[in-house]
């Protein structure tokens, strides 16, 4: 089964149509078979490497908030794209928030912006990555995303967690194939608040969330302190993670998978994959960005659209 893969390039003023090409071109052998269909400014036409087809969603005019303009009009097009049965995945490289905003996206990101043009009731951000240092894969779902601290804290609630641990086992078994997917739940206190001390959060919504995900059926054990549950899923214990707030889990994951890392966006109903890096306008047009991230993400996109899809449904 062979995907249809839309690839967004992001904000023209980074380096996402320079990783994008040449994960394509890193893959040649694995992508023989597979239909890829990149989207983006006009100005990139001529970089797009031959074999593949290419959709100009318009120029940039070279302000930031053109280019905010063109990174989203890509993933407009793109939506659409599977939405009429053109493509069947989207990988997206990455954006600038301030020139999304800018060109009237008022979201945090492309995650939030996915989840606006899909009507998705809920999603969620996943970290993967399918080999590390370790040689065992790392996933941690963010419970709480791009907030300040004090206000992801207050966001942490017993329903928010529910649905992410639901979200979290059901993308495993669809998506990964996992047949019964093991979850940790990360603490957001100090050694898990060591039974109050340090905080109730643990008692009064972790765990009332972890015991209904399980009444549901899902294999959810914790909460456990911070410093030792990432090792414990790098050891084998945990398929994933789910971390309370975005650094606590960001910062265990690049540590242990930086530049391989995949971001995974649950809840769509389709296979959206992006690399874990952003647009790095220091390196933009020096030729000198790692497309390691984004052909990880092209690579787990194939993967997981293949679990998710029967055979019939895709090209043969």
């Amino acid at each position: 089964m062979y995907p249809h893969i839309a690839i967004t390039l992001g904000d023209p003023q980074g380096i996402g149509a320079e990783v994008a090409f040449q994960s394509v071109r890193d893959l040649k052998t694995e992508l023989e078979h597979l239909s890829i269909t990149f989207l983006g400014s006009e100005e990139t036409r001529d970089q797009v490497p031959s074999e593949h087809e290419f959709i100009a969603v318009g120029a940039w005019d070279g302000t930031p908030k053109g280019a905010g303009q063109v990174a989203a009009l890509a993933i407009e097009q793109a939506v659409a794209g599977v939405r009429d049965g053109l493509f069947h995945t989207i990988v997206t490289a990455p954006v600038h928030k301030p020139s999304l905003r800018s060109a009237g996206w008022d979201v945090p990101g492309q995650t939030e912006m996915l989840q606006k043009l899909t009507g998705s009731k809920s999603v969620g951000m996943l970290m993967a990555a399918e080999m590390t240092d370790r040689g065992s894969p790392l996933r941690v779902l963010l419970a709480t995303t791009h907030h300040p601290l004090r206000e992801a804290i207050n966001l942490l609630t017993e329903e928010l967690l529910l649905e992410q641990i639901v979200l979290l086992s059901e993308a495993l078994q669809s998506d990964w194939g996992l047949v019964a997917p093991q979850i940790a739940i990360c603490g957001l206190n100090p050694h898990a608040s060591d039974d109050g001390l340090f905080g109730d959060e643990e008692t009064m919504i972790l765990s009332p969330a972890i015991e209904r995900a399980r009444e549901m059926g899902t294999n959810v054990t914790g909460p456990f302190p911070a410093d030792t549950v990432f090792y414990r899923a790098l050891t084998g214990n945990f398929d994933a993670i789910v971390a309370p707030y975005h650094d606590v889990g960001m910062a265990a994951f690049k540590t242990a998978a930086f530049g391989r890392g995949v971001n995974v966006t649950l809840g769509l109903p389709f296979v959206r994959t992006s690399p874990d890096h952003g647009t790095a306008f220091d390196i933009a047009g020096t030729s000198s960005a790692n497309a390691t991230s984004m052909v990880e993400a092209v690579r787990l996109a194939i993967h997981l659209t293949q679990n998710r899809f029967s055979k019939s449904s895709l090209h043969d």
